[in-house]
């Protein structure tokens, strides 16, 4: 367990998948947990299994929406979040090349803008505390680009080097930025994909690690870069992947060195 017990946390894009995971996490280290969610019964459903949540509707695509989120949270929990966790994400699958510039935008919206407006308003009320971490959620696609993801990966590979320009700013003034980057997870909107055995069975024969992650992997990386153990991490992309982002030529034949000499 992370020794984030007494602090408040934001998860956006939590009324399920990954984000539900976090928000169990953080409330399982003695966080009090606010599930965040554009499906705002959602929102309010996650909230009801967690001790002392509170679920709240927010469009992070929405200045109005987000100030108001951000005015609920403390209102219920006497200050701003003590860890703000930028996970609300979709992805339109399709040939790039048919996209069109409304799905891009959309796409671009929820997963960069959406991250750069909770960030500014969240991280702007940590500063003046003199304290917080924010820990944004990126992807295996922001380092090895995906066919037929459309905005996404351009998305996610934004959101990592937003991550650093945050860490820049908010730094000096007590507040740690970092990110961490799913690989084959098996949750939210992956979670179709490995319903079918075959696929499975071949993905995770590609990781190194020999197996799909899960969501709780994934939040047990967030817990720890939002915990005060991780009090010298400023700026990083953390990828919880199993090691698959590195190990192309694992899946390319190869002659051994002496063959190759020959």
């Amino acid at each position: 367990m992370s020794d984030s017990s007494g602090k408040s946390a934001l998860v956006t894009g939590a009324a399920g998948g990954l984000g539900l995971a976090i928000a169990r996490r953080l409330a399982a280290d003695g966080c009090r947990v606010a599930p965040v969610d554009i499906d705002g019964d959602g929102a309010v459903r996650a909230a009801a299994d967690l001790d002392g949540a509170i679920g709240i509707r927010c469009d992070v695509t929405s200045e109005d929406s987000v100030a108001e989120t951000l005015g609920r949270f403390e209102a219920a929990f006497g200050g701003p979040p003590d860890i703000l966790v930028n996970n609300a994400g979709i992805v339109r699958f399709g040939d790039l090349l048919e996209h069109t510039v409304e799905e891009f935008r959309k796409v671009t919206e929820v997963n960069l803008v959406g991250v750069f407006l909770m960030s500014r308003e969240a991280g702007a009320r940590m500063a003046a505390r003199g304290s917080g971490a924010i820990v944004n959620i990126t992807s295996l696609n922001a380092v090895q680009t995906s066919p037929d993801a459309g905005a996404y990966p351009a998305t996610k590979a934004a959101v990592a080097k937003l991550t650093e320009q945050f860490a820049l700013a908010l730094g000096p003034r007590g507040v740690r930025v970092n990110a961490v980057g799913p690989g084959f997870v098996d949750a939210g909107m992956s979670e179709p994909i490995y319903r079918d055995p075959a696929v499975r069975a071949v993905r995770g024969a590609a990781v190194p690690a020999g197996r799909i992650g899960t969501a709780e992997d994934v939040a047990a990386a967030v817990a720890f870069l939002a915990s005060d153990e991780a009090g010298y991490i400023h700026g990083q992309h953390l990828m919880v992947d199993g090691g698959v982002s590195f190990s192309l030529k694992r899946q390319l034949p190869r002659k051994a060195p002496k063959e190759a000499e020959k």
